[in-house]
């Protein structure tokens, strides 16, 4: 363990005069794993692990980012009070920030897709997200996402669900 941080730092140092000059341009897919905080109708509220994985394509016009992404996140979460369980949770984000060279800050805004055991709901996604080029091939990241789902299984019923996600993500 003694030796391990200094380990991960140094590979860090390493890698970043490489990226100091980051070009954002291309393609990239990745996997991420976050928690999700889920506020269900009536007492159906849950927190959850979540896992998944992601691809996209970003385009630098210099000073500014822009990217669309496909995302599908693993939930696996039971809501109690006959809430049901929320099993996946697909995105399609349109992605728009600023570069800072190694690091990207972005915004992103969306549609979403909940797959349910009481049914499958569309709904939307926006969010922040902060990006680093450790160096040209991988790039870690961290996500903070609010997904809103109104009248689930066409009921008075709102879903609602703040995540925070950790990524890791391999440019091509």
């Amino acid at each position: 363990m003694k030796l391990l941080v200094p380990a991960v730092t140094s590979i860090a140092l390493l890698g970043a005069p490489a990226a100091m000059a980051a070009d954002w341009t291309g393609p990239y897919a990745g996997f991420s794993i976050g928690h999700a905080d889920v506020d269900g109708p009536g007492a159906a509220d849950g927190k959850e692990t979540t896992f998944g994985g992601h691809i996209g394509y970003d385009y630098d016009f210099g000073d500014f980012v822009v990217g669309s992404e496909l995302e599908l996140t693993r939930f696996d979460l039971g809501l109690p009070a006959g809430g049901g369980t929320i099993d996946n949770v697909a995105n399609l984000k349109l992605k728009g920030g600023y570069d800072f060279g190694s690091a990207l800050g972005y915004a992103v805004v969306g549609a979403s897709r909940a797959y349910t055991s009481l049914g499958n709901e569309s709904g939307y996604v926006y969010g922040l997200g902060v990006a680093y080029q450790v160096n040209e091939q991988f790039t870690v990241s961290g996500e903070v996402l609010q997904h809103k789902f109104s009248n689930v299984n066409s009921t008075s019923s709102d879903l609602d669900s703040t995540s925070v996600n950790l990524r890791a993500s391999f440019r091509f």
